[in-house]
């Protein structure tokens, strides 16, 4: 609560940063009423679900009683995979979703995150939303489904539990394995393994029954926090300093309807706006602090890390790029947002890709 009290001062005092001042949001109403947003998050339990409660409790105070957040959990209202669906109805007012859930009615969204062996690094995806132009894409295309798009909310690379050592990507072949859908799912798909899609809170169940026995959720302090320790005796990562090949920025979101949206004052926008910036960089370090407690519980009860090499590596590489450009091509939007990160990456910035490795592929332009 300490970090949210001075971001709460930070706010008042209107600091921006040397030599930029913005001058903070009216804090309270004039009627002395107070406008409360139910907001659910897809976490289902753990650290992620903490600080998700601990930053709706703050917003209170922080607005002087103009706004609240009342936080539920994952299923706490509504399933995963029906939250847009509530916030569009007005079942709930905002959500905090992952944002690659968005893929089923914005199919532009599997490139608003992590995508296997696309853009690696939570500084890379800042740059698209701040500076390239993504946070303004992004909200167009969810204002035409109704919804403001706020802003991205970081948390850190997703991993992979199984029951079975996976020492390279020969050993995915034959696996049941729980994955988010979309280009994830046809990367592991394209290496051999029997993919399924399931919420968070069903992955447990599912490890535990032999329903799958390869599953990738988030990091390790939720997914300890889940039990995954006690259904599965690895985890696989890519090589040292590559955490997860597949989803190494995964990406939540704050998303609010747009009548909600729209009855607060241009003030309060701003702060909502600021806020989740704020959140964000919170978020993710507080995640990492739970993410380095957590190893070590892992090793306590036996788990076993594995990693991918740089030869695995270069090999989901090329199994990825056909299927970028496949979902690249599947309309307009996608096309857009996909271009600026294909630039981003072939730049001399980050040169993950080179001509060589994309003959043969094209966007629809």
């Amino acid at each position: 609560m300490t970090d949210f009290t001075n971001r709460r001062h930070f706010l008042r005092a209107g600091a921006l940063g040397a030599g930029a001042v913005l001058a903070a949001p009216a804090i309270a109403t004039a009627q002395g009423q107070t406008t409360t947003w139910r907001v659910q998050t897809s976490w289902p339990g753990g650290a992620g679900l903490q600080i998700f409660k601990d930053w709706c409790a703050s917003i209170q105070e922080k607005t002087g009683g103009e706004l609240a957040f009342t936080p539920f959990g994952a299923n706490d209202v509504v399933g995963d995979f029906q939250l847009y669906d509530a916030v569009k109805n007005g079942v709930l007012e905002a959500v905090n979703p992952f944002t690659i859930y968005a893929q089923g009615i914005i199919p532009a969204a599997v490139f608003l995150t992590s995508y296997p062996l696309g853009l690696r690094n939570p500084h890379e995806f800042d740059v698209f939303y701040y500076g390239l132009g993504g946070l303004d894409i992004a909200r167009e295309l969810y204002a035409a489904q109704g919804m403001h798009f706020v802003g991205p909310i970081h948390h850190g690379p997703n991993i992979i539990h199984s029951k079975v050592p996976i020492r390279s990507i020969d050993d995915f072949a034959g696996r049941k394995m729980r994955v988010p859908g979309g280009m994830v799912a046809e990367l592991f798909s394209e290496i051999g393994a029997e993919t399924t899609l399931l919420p968070g809170s069903e992955i447990f169940p599912a490890l535990e029954k032999g329903t799958i026995d390869v599953a990738d959720y988030v990091g390790p302090a939720v997914n300890y926090a889940l039990g995954f320790s006690q259904v599965t005796k690895y985890i696989s990562m890519g090589p040292a300093g590559f955490m997860s090949v597949y989803q190494p920025v995964d990406l939540m979101d704050l998303t609010v309807g747009q009548a909600a949206w729209d009855a607060l004052s241009p003030q309060m926008k701003q702060f909502v706006e600021m806020e989740t910036q704020s959140y964000s960089i919170h978020h993710h370090a507080a995640i990492q602090k739970a993410d380095q407690e957590s190893w070590v519980k892992f090793e306590a009860d036996g788990t076993e890390v594995t990693r991918l090499s740089q030869d695995d590596v270069e090999i989901m590489t090329e199994v990825a790029v056909p299927i970028w450009f496949k979902y690249a091509n599947r309309d307009d939007a996608s096309r857009r947002v996909f271009k600026i990160h294909l630039d981003y990456m072939k730049s001399g910035s980050l040169g993950y890709v080179d001509d060589a490795l994309l003959a043969g592929h094209s966007l629809d332009l």
